[in-house]
């Protein structure tokens, strides 16, 4: 097995903060024989006895809550108050599909000829492949292991080698919860290629769930098609956030300031391109920017509001988004201040004079800046909108409910925020369209994702 680490830190520092056992192919083949062993026994566990584990996982991870987010603040560089809310919302999936494990679905009936009755059930697809990113550690994790251990899977996880701490974390709390040895196997790594690469072709691994670029998807589709694996995909976003003329302002503005700062603009649903009527750009723009300016940015440990992007790497990309940006014609109307921070900080802020085709309308940020764009008429807003290749989330807010329904029934994405800034739920459905990927998670849904349906057919004569 290999014998090497690889250091992790802190984006807000640049320190190295752990140094943590840099997994390889062998050490993924390793990882699927473990889970492979445990499959059957865990599979055929009664689902009250796992939705049992899964409660006392959720129990445990509020219990170390303030413990989790240290760890997430110090390998993400989130603020507190980002890093507190996403622990408890990633334990959530773990009480969800607790309740989800012991309702199974299936269904009985006769046939229309006669002669026959059917009897269809779920089962387990087997050992999952699970491959999650950095910018939510605990949330992507968990949305991922909460239901394919409901469903009676067993897993291997990659988390990013940006933020593997609070992945190890978590796994040491499923131990602790009582989740079988082999279950649960974590292969930190910085050779995502190879670890990911040995899953996919192993014949043992039925199921490979991602989370991360359009690009890494398109790639791991083609090499799950090799051996017909079963696939999900939450892949990259471009979120609209459509304002309307009749909208509620200080709702709007209010509802910007989290689609788009939570977690600093990097998550794939952060709105990434604000259309606002021509009627209200000007209030909205000053209300708006006033607002982000007073946005305090620093280390999580001053307590501010806004935190480093992931890398220097990072960093690079949205200051290069923001040049080109400008460089076509954008000006910035509202920036805060980032003062003597010496991590990868970048200023939350305000474009105005954007184009509808700026390059930076094109591209997912991944970053605190958000462009705005004047519109006319609702043909335009929706054409505009819709012409990305992506369709993850959207945001619409308009005073008239039945407005704001026909533009949200018109955006061709996954999700829509209808007069609300937060589109994720572990009760609803996560996913898009487009190449925002395939599948869903959370949910029912999201259960059904490591699940195989199969029906047997019983003799019945007349």
């Amino acid at each position: 097995m290999s014998q090497g680490t690889f250091p992790v830190d802190n984006p807000a520092t640049g320190e190295v903060i752990a140094h943590v056992a840099d997994g390889d192919s062998a050490d993924a083949t390793a990882a699927v024989a473990s889970a492979h062993a445990a499959l059957p026994g865990w599979r055929e566990t009664p689902a009250r006895t796992r939705s049992e584990a899964l409660t006392r996982t959720y129990e445990l991870m509020i219990r170390d809550r303030d413990r989790l987010a240290e760890l997430v603040m110090a390998e993400n560089g989130k603020s507190r108050a980002d890093a507190v809310g996403e622990i408890t919302y990633a334990a959530e999936f773990f009480r969800w599909y607790a309740e989800e494990a012991v309702r199974s679905g299936g269904d009985y009936g006769a046939t229309p000829s006669g002669g026959a009755r059917t009897v269809v059930t779920h089962r387990a697809v087997g050992v999952a492949a699970l491959v999650t990113p950095w910018n939510f550690p605990a949330a992507m994790a968990t949305r991922k292991i909460a239901p394919a251990l409901a469903a009676g899977c067993t897993v291997v996880l990659k988390p990013a080698a940006e933020t593997p701490m609070t992945a190890i974390a978590i796994a040491e709390l499923l131990a602790e919860a009582g989740i079988p040895d082999g279950v649960v196997n974590v292969v930190p790594t910085t050779d995502a290629g190879a670890v990911v690469g040995t899953w996919l072709e192993d014949s043992r691994v039925r199921k490979i769930s991602f989370t991360g670029s359009t690009g890494v998807g398109r790639l791991l589709l083609r090499q799950a098609a090799e051996r017909i694996v079963n696939s999900s995909m939450e892949l990259g976003g471009n979120a609209p956030f459509i304002v309307t003329a009749d909208a509620d302002l200080d709702a709007a503005v209010d509802g910007a300031m989290i689609a788009k700062f939570r977690n600093g603009g990097q998550a794939c649903t952060a709105a990434n391109r604000f259309y606002v009527h021509s009627a209200v750009i000007e209030e909205f723009t000053q209300r708006f920017g006033i607002k982000v300016k007073e946005l305090t940015v620093g280390a999580a440990s001053t307590g501010a509001q806004i935190g480093p992007l992931i890398s220097r790497r990072a960093l690079a990309n949205v200051s290069s988004l923001v040049d080109d940006a400008l460089r076509a014609g954008a000006h910035v109307s509202h920036q805060a201040s980032v003062g003597d921070c010496t991590g990868y900080f970048y200023p939350p802020t305000v474009l105005s004079g954007v184009a509808f085709d700026n390059p930076i309308v094109e591209n997912e940020i991944f970053g605190p800046i958000a462009p705005i764009i004047e519109w006319h008429d609702d043909d335009q807003v929706i054409e505009w909108a819709n012409a990305s290749e992506m369709g993850l989330a959207a945001y619409v807010y308009a005073g008239n409910l039945q407005r704001a329904m026909r533009i949200a029934e018109a955006l061709e994405s996954g999700m829509v925020g209808v007069n609300r800034g937060v589109v994720s739920d572990p009760s609803a459905p996560f996913g898009g369209f487009k190449q925002s990927g395939l599948g869903r998670e959370g949910a029912r849904l999201g259960l059904e994702e490591f699940q195989e349906t199969q029906y047997f057919s019983l003799d019945w004569p007349a």
